[in-house]
C-alpha cells in the first residue's frame, strides 16, 4: 500500500523496472495523477513471442493483470482488503507488434463499492479491459473479479454473521 501513496510518476517507474514488467517488454506509459487511469503497452521482441510468432498469451494478460486491483486500493486505502479474485483471457486475434491497454476507474464505482463493503461484507465486481492492437482491432479481453471487503477492526465494519475474523 505504501507505493501507491508515492507519486504517480514515481510508481510508473518503479513498475518499468519490476522484473514482471521489464523482462517482458510491458510498459506503463501513463499514470493518472490521480490515479483513476492507467495506460499499459507491450511491444512485440523475440523473447515473448509465442511459437506462431505473435505475443505470447502470458505476457498479454501481464500486462493488464496488477490495474483494477491497484487503483481501487488506492481509492479505497487502508481500511479495505483489496485483492484479485478470478480473472477470464478471451483471445479475439493474434496480437502483433506494439499492443495496448487503457485503464479508466469509475469514481462511481468506487463509491458504491465502498458503500456495498461499508459493513464488512465481501462485495465481487467484474472489470473488463481489452487490449488492442495498432490499428485499435480487439486482440484480447480481459475481465477480472475483485474482492472489496471494509476490514473487520474498522469502525463501522461489522462481522459478518457466521464468519470468524480469524479467517482473515
Amino acid at each position: 500500500m505504501k507505493l501507491l501513496q508515492a507519486k504517480p510518476a514515481t510508481v510508473r517507474r518503479f513498475m518499468n523496472v519490476w522484473p514482471p514488467f521489464a523482462f517482458t517488454g510491458i510498459r506503463i506509459t501513463r499514470l493518472d495523477p490521480e490515479y483513476w487511469g492507467v495506460s499499459v503497452r507491450l511491444r512485440s521482441y523475440w523473447w515473448n513471442k509465442n511459437v506462431a510468432g505473435v505475443h505470447f498469451g502470458g505476457s498479454l494478460f501481464a500486462m493488464t493483470d496488477p490495474f483494477w486491483m491497484m487503483l481501487l486500493l488506492h481509492h479505497l486505502g487502508g481500511d479495505h482488503v483489496v485483492w484479485d479474485r478470478a480473472a477470464e483471457v478471451e483471445f479475439l486475434k493474434p496480437g502483433k507488434g506494439e499492443v495496448r491497454a487503457e485503464f479508466v476507474l469509475d469514481p462511481a464505482d468506487v463509491e458504491r463499492l465502498r458503500r456495498l463493503a461499508a459493513n464488512g461484507d465481501k462485495v465481487l465486481e467484474w472489470f473488463s479491459v481489452d487490449v488492442t492492437d495498432s490499428t485499435g482491432d480487439v486482440v484480447a479481453r480481459i475481465r477480472k473479479q475483485v474482492h472489496v471487503r471494509r476490514k473487520r477492526d474498522r469502525p463501522g465494519a461489522q462481522e459478518p454473521s457466521g464468519t470468524a475474523a480469524a479467517h482473515e
